[in-house]
């Protein structure tokens, strides 16, 4: 499928480059067409962009002495974790060497009283909760993919729990990180707070491997809640799910994580999962506390969901409904991929006040229809983030172009409702046109200045979020 992309020349990789790498790395580098070819492709509906050599890290040290090298011969680096990233993150447009970081997934430490726990990049979030679960404590981040916690940090990731628990960008305590001459820098502490100096964490927690490659990370972490619930209730029509979504977030009621699900995506869950949700708009809820407070929760929700017509209001309370439900959930990427034969989907996502949800996402899903676009949505809608899945042919430059213009309008529409283009998947290839939009020139240019700062030679990630 063809995208517009920036015009950039790949750059021919030197022989002596490489021979360093092969002496540092061993059979821990590989150029073989098959590893480069997965390191050049995620889950975005771009055509691959492969590197030209893989290098495989074991340490922050291995990952210092590869961007050195890298550096001195003036060639690309991309970090990859576990290539889920869905806006074009991870393709080597002007080729280069991939480090990859998965086998950097040791938890370096878990510090239980101060609800912290420390990680290599390469460790998944599916990873964290298993090391944790005997302590009591959990990490609540969960963008869906179980991605490495590196790239979730990179690309300021978010998903079903930021209603109540934040994003990355909350939970970030610390980071490792290598810079452009192949050093090894610690941003932040262990500590809750501290007012010392600028701050490097929140610089690089959503920098997409542009600025520097982290490798370790210390999170918080939440102590496991009492109870957990989980209701389903559906609509019949996408305005009243909406409005219940907005009247229970201002009425200030604690939910974990409330979900919509329009009937297109409803229709594809119960194919795939042999579910038989009703096919019609729905919210999937989960609330977390005491046993007293849950049910104090779903009550109040259950009252506004009836005043908006809900139609049933269905719990979940033992786990392995719950677990079937947020799977399902899950699975919607692929579970969409089914509703037309042969087709590539193009993910996209937008995040806007939470007053202006309703507006945005019914205009969209306006736009979609009328466009014809085989489409599913489905949102975090708590915190005003909503993603839109297109259909389309990855053949049909015409079909591909009325699916682009969608999402231009559907993003436009974002920020001039004080919203912005990418709630959580981030710029990389995908939304770098819109930054100027959201953000103005001279915002821009100020991020530019810090990339020429901290990258001089633009070898890490060349041609994401900013345009060199």
């Amino acid at each position: 499928m063809n995208h517009p992309i920036p015009t950039v020349l790949r750059r021919e990789m030197p022989a002596a480059l490489l021979a360093g790498l092969q002496a540092r790395f061993g059979d821990r580098l590989s150029t073989s067409q098959a590893m480069c070819e997965h390191h050049g492709r995620d889950e975005s509906s771009y055509d691959p962009m492969w590197p030209d050599a893989v290098v495989f890290a074991h340490s922050t040290e291995d990952v210092a002495a590869a961007v050195a090298l890298c550096n001195e011969y003036r060639f690309p680096v991309i970090p990859y974790g576990t290539g889920t990233s869905l806006e074009g993150h991870i393709l080597a447009i002007q080729g280069g060497v991939s480090i990859d970081l998965s086998q950097m997934n040791q938890v370096v430490s878990v510090n239980a009283e101060d609800l912290t726990v420390t990680v290599q990049s390469g460790v998944t979030r599916k990873q964290v909760n298993l090391e944790i679960k005997d302590t009591g404590l959990f990490f609540p981040i969960d963008p869906g993919a179980d991605a490495s916690i590196g790239g979730m940090a990179a690309t300021r990731a978010s998903g079903t729990n930021a209603v109540r628990y934040g994003t990355m960008r909350e939970n970030v305590l610390a980071l490792t990180v290598v810079t452009a001459e192949g050093k090894i820098i610690r941003t932040g502490t262990r500590a809750k707070k501290s007012s010392a100096g600028y701050d490097l964490t929140r610089l690089y927690v959503g920098s997409e491997g542009t600025l520097g490659i982290i490798t370790e990370v210390t999170l918080r972490i939440y102590p496991q809640p009492e109870a957990i619930s989980a209701a389903v209730c559906s609509f019949s029509d996408i305005a009243s799910a909406v409005n219940t979504v907005i009247q229970t977030i201002q009425m200030g009621v604690p939910v974990a994580r409330v979900e919509f699900v329009d009937e297109n995506s409803v229709r594809a869950l119960n194919k795939h999962d042999k579910l038989t949700l009703p096919e019609k708009p729905l919210l999937l809820f989960e609330f977390h506390g005491t046993e007293h407070g849950v049910t104090e929760q779903a009550e109040v929700v259950q009252q506004i969901a009836d005043e908006h017509g809900a139609i049933g209001f269905e719990w979940a309370t033992r786990p392995e409904d719950r677990t079937r439900l947020w799977q399902a959930r899950h699975n919607a990427y692929f579970a969409l991929l089914q509703l037309r034969a042969g087709s590539r989907a193009i993910s996209t996502d937008c995040c806007v006040p939470i007053s202006r949800l309703a507006d945005c996402l019914l205009q969209t899903k306006a736009d979609l229809e009328h466009e014809n676009i085989v489409h599913g949505i489905i949102g975090h809608v708590g915190d005003g983030n909503f993603h839109v899945q297109m259909l389309v042919d990855p053949n049909d430059p015409a079909d591909v172009a009325r699916a682009e213009a969608v999402n231009e309008r559907m993003v436009t529409r974002a920020i001039a409702m004080q919203g912005t283009c990418t709630g959580e998947h981030g710029v990389g290839l995908h939304k770098i046109g819109f930054l100027v939009q959201e953000h103005g020139e001279d915002a821009i240019d100020v991020m530019r200045t810090i990339k020429h700062a901290l990258d001089p030679h633009n070898i890490f990630n060349p041609g994401k979020v900013i345009r060199w």
